[in-house]
């Protein structure tokens, strides 16, 4: 046994302590959920529904409790209300949806025969969550494996280790057969151990390619299937007929929304050459804004990041960045909570920036991005599928077509225009490179927490 403890980056006091599942307790546990499952996936689609819907309204009851405890375990300041609005959207749909989606499929007449594929639930679903966007990103694949008839088993991550008793408390107040839903505490090595052990049917994992590798590994051999949201590093493209206000804004706040710590957060920026000067000036100016502090303050828009070790590596990015020539536009002296040590990191806009260097490659996570000058479309295409990640990529333009076509040349999961940092749920969320492999949400999404099965029926 083990202990799992939260720290909160708010000032390194000790959030959270909970212990870790014994092996007796995950056998129980995957006993427990192999017998609900066959209950679950025998109800009417109508009345999982209904108790889905049920377990959303009592998650939604908990927002007041939530938005502080959140800030607590991972430092996104109350002033943004966190995240059960995306919570909200996102299971209503794809309760919604649902009907249709898990839908037979049936083929032309052919006389004498009736034929159709089912979508048969896939089992015992795994959920490994991560801490910056824990509620959204869990509840991506929680409510769909419910409605497709599976059984669930979810690990929250340590630093947001009391968002899987919040899901068990509202799954709770649902009523939903005993084992259906369990939240488990494990560590990495309970983890790789139930993944290894081929009793789970689908694991979904959110988190760094590093994480995504050892999951894979760990599964490896089981046949298990994988869903592996990973790394992010994505781009955004300001054109020259870019409506020039809104791109500002809005690539401003897809920067450093959550200390930039989203997974499709805006980590690079390509500006066209007759906008860049002007560009720079006016998002270095919103920028210097912001108000970095505790984000237990309603005027807090800029809380710590969740851990030092993320706060050292963009800092380490940040040193090396400007070693090799780049030009920071944001003075300390602005955001005196920064220290340089520690988890508060103020924002930074770098310029005179390349990808030699590691803050315009590697993904980092945090409040700093880089911006390039471009000369035309076909540079920039270039510059934004020059990465090893393929989440999302942003257009800022007029034209519609000029952003579709562009968009058929970027490698990466979603191409937004004039906007950024957004998951539509009626839309598949999925990535290519290292971003990982995989669909949740949409009508595609359930395909990958269900089986094929088909039926041939010949009548004599």
């Amino acid at each position: 046994m083990t202990d799992i403890i939260c720290i909160s980056p708010i000032d390194g006091s000790e959030v959270a302590r909970r212990s870790s599942a014994l092996p007796a307790l995950i056998e129980a546990t995957l006993k427990d959920a192999r017998v609900a499952q066959k209950i679950w996936a025998k109800i009417p689609l109508a009345e999982r529904a209904v108790k889905l819907t049920a377990f959303v309204d009592a998650m939604l009851a908990m927002n007041q409790d939530v938005v502080p405890e959140l800030a607590q375990q991972m430092g996104r300041p109350v002033k943004w209300g966190g995240e059960f609005r995306g919570f909200e959207e996102r299971a209503r749909h794809m309760i919604k949806i649902a009907p249709e989606a898990l839908s037979p499929i049936v083929p032309e007449l052919k006389v004498g025969l009736t034929r159709y594929i089912e979508k048969t639930p896939v089992g015992v679903v795994l959920v490994v969550a991560p801490w910056n966007y824990p509620y959204l990103t869990a509840v991506n694949s929680v409510v769909p494996a419910l409605m497709a008839g599976n059984a669930v088993i979810l690990k929250a991550a340590a630093q947001t280790i009391l968002v899987g008793e919040r899901f068990a408390k509202a799954m709770l107040a649902a009523d939903l057969p005993k084992g259906l839903f369990t939240n488990l505490v494990l560590t990495h090595d309970d983890t790789s151990r139930l993944l290894s052990s081929g009793k789970i049917d689908h694991c979904n994992f959110t988190g760094s390619v590093t994480g995504g590798r050892a999951i894979e590994k760990s599964a490896s051999g089981t046949f298990t299937t994988l869903g592996l949201e990973l790394g992010g590093k994505d781009p955004a493209y300001v054109r020259a007929d870019a409506n020039f206000d809104h791109a500002v804004e809005n690539l401003v706040d897809g920067a450093f929304f959550n200390s930039g710590q989203c997974c499709c957060g805006i980590e690079r920026i390509y500006v066209h050459e007759s906008l860049y000067d002007r560009f720079v000036d006016a998002f270095v100016a919103l920028v210097k804004t912001y108000t970095l502090g505790n984000p237990l303050d309603e005027t807090t828009t800029l809380g710590p990041m969740a851990t030092v070790k993320g706060a050292e590596l963009v800092r380490t990015q940040i040193q090396d960045a400007i070693a090799k020539g780049a030009k920071a536009h944001i003075d300390a002296s602005l955001f005196p909570q920064d220290k340089g040590v520690g988890t508060y990191v103020m924002p930074q806009v770098l310029t005179n920036v390349d990808h030699s260097m590691s803050v315009m490659m590697e993904e980092n996570f945090g409040p700093v991005v880089g911006i390039m000058k471009v000369k035309d479309d076909t540079e920039a295409t270039r510059l934004m599928n020059d990465s090893p990640y393929g989440l999302t990529a942003a257009i800022w333009t007029q034209d519609e077509a000029a952003a579709a076509s562009i968009g058929r040349e970027i490698e990466a999961g979603t191409v937004f225009m004039n906007r950024c940092d957004y998951l539509d749920p009626a839309l598949a969320w999925t990535g290519v490179k290292d971003t990982g492999r995989g669909v949740s949400l949409s009508e595609i999404g359930y395909d990958m927490l269900t089986r094929a099965k088909s039926y041939h029926l010949r009548t004599i």
